[in-house]
């Protein structure tokens, strides 16, 4: 009778697994969350993602599917050099400065490409510090680009300035694109109060806010 009832109970589990909606929807005890590997392949020509390409400033508060969210990232600053370590936007010398944050409804989580993974660093919801705009508290996804100073050996703090606004660019257009390729709106901002949300991420004196971009599904 107790193989039967754990026979039982391990395929209620298989089954909720199987079949529960894949959207981003992550329980408050997880630390570490490995995304699905990116799917590289399909999507749309370059030049028509270029067409495409726009801002958007209504968003649905419609999760992304995880897979999606997966893709995105790895669009965005993911390892598509595994032997180097080298990724999908250009870095000067390599350094590698930008630490991607990424806010939710569930919590504040940051980008981990060598693993291909999200770190949670907060459970709380601060999307609506995220900026100014009505639409950044509601919308389900908003990019924040960190620009560390540590990881950049030389130069003064405007030399560092100017390489990790040159790094978030890159990464924020393929952002763009993606979205394009996907039929998802984004719009990159600088209305940021930075102290604020500095203060709420936690961050290093040497870890400076850059731009947010948020991600979502088009208003209906």
């Amino acid at each position: 009778m107790r193989s039967k009832l754990v026979f039982f109970s391990i395929s209620l589990l298989l089954i909720n697994l199987l079949y529960t909606p894949a959207v981003w929807s992550l329980p408050q005890e997880t630390q570490v969350i490995k995304l699905p590997a990116p799917q590289t392949d399909g999507g749309k020509p370059l030049m028509q993602c270029l067409k495409l390409r726009q801002s958007s400033r209504e968003f649905s508060p419609e999760k992304l599917p995880f897979q999606t969210l997966s893709n995105l990232l790895w669009a965005a600053y993911g390892i598509n050099r595994p032997d180097s370590g080298k990724r999908t936007a250009p870095s000067a010398v390599n350094w590698q400065n930008i630490d991607l944050y990424v806010a939710t409804a569930n919590g504040l989580f940051l980008y981990e490409a060598k693993q291909h993974a999200l770190i949670q660093i907060l459970k709380d919801d601060i999307r609506a510090l995220c900026g100014t705009q009505d639409f950044v508290k509601t919308a389900p996804l908003n990019l924040i680009y960190v620009g560390d100073y540590a990881k950049i050996p030389r130069g003064t703090d405007e030399d560092k300035r100017f390489y990790s606004a040159a790094h978030t660019g890159f990464i924020s257009q393929n952002v763009y694109l993606f979205c394009a390729s996907e039929g998802l709106a984004t719009v990159v901002r600088a209305s940021i109060n930075r102290e604020e949300l500095a203060k709420a991420m936690k961050l290093r004196p040497e870890q400076h806010i850059i731009l947010a971009q948020t991600v979502g599904y088009p208003k209906k």
